[in-house]
């Protein structure tokens, strides 16, 4: 048996691995029961999964949890403030870039990390940014309006980070 100490969301866990193979995805999911990070492909292709550790998106789905130890770990549950949807969130809903919603939490996390590293990215740098996730619901076109919305608000306003 393994502990780990995580922060997510702002919050303190300890964790116990049974083994030292578990992934930060189940470690999310199942014992910390933050479900809104999705397993989609399992193996880091799809995005679903994505999360912030230490600011910077990773696949959590194929990050051994143990790796994440001392981490600061934000998910999509970590991006609202209560009740109060964050730019990203709201962009990504008016956009129309929501449809079976099974992509967007990781999508959104991955927005959220690129607009804070870089407030006025190119059309190539968002495209570069989202390669990594596939949704078969909306088409791309929605989610990159959904960014260049939420990137244009965050730009007239100050923003608190997730």
């Amino acid at each position: 048996m393994t502990t780990i100490n995580l922060t997510v969301n702002g919050v303190h866990h300890v964790v116990e691995l049974e083994t030292d193979r578990i992934k930060l995805v189940d470690v999310l999911r199942d014992q910390l029961e933050l479900t809104g990070t999705k397993v989609g492909c399992g193996v880091g292709k799809c995005g679903s999964c994505t999360v912030l550790l230490n600011d910077e998106p990773v696949t959590s789905c194929n990050l051994l949890a143990r790796k994440a130890d001392g981490a600061d770990i934000v998910t999509i549950e970590g991006v609202a403030d209560g009740f109060d949807l964050h730019p990203v969130q709201e962009a990504f809903i008016e956009a129309g870039a929501v449809q079976c919603g099974f992509c967007t939490p990781g999508l959104v996390v991955r927005t959220l990390a690129l607009l804070d590293s870089n407030p006025n990215p190119s059309d190539d740098e968002i495209y570069g940014a989202l390669e990594k996730h596939l949704c078969r619901c909306t088409g791309y076109e929605a989610i990159i309006d959904a960014v260049k919305l939420a990137q244009s608000r965050m730009s007239s306003s100050t923003v608190p980070r997730a």
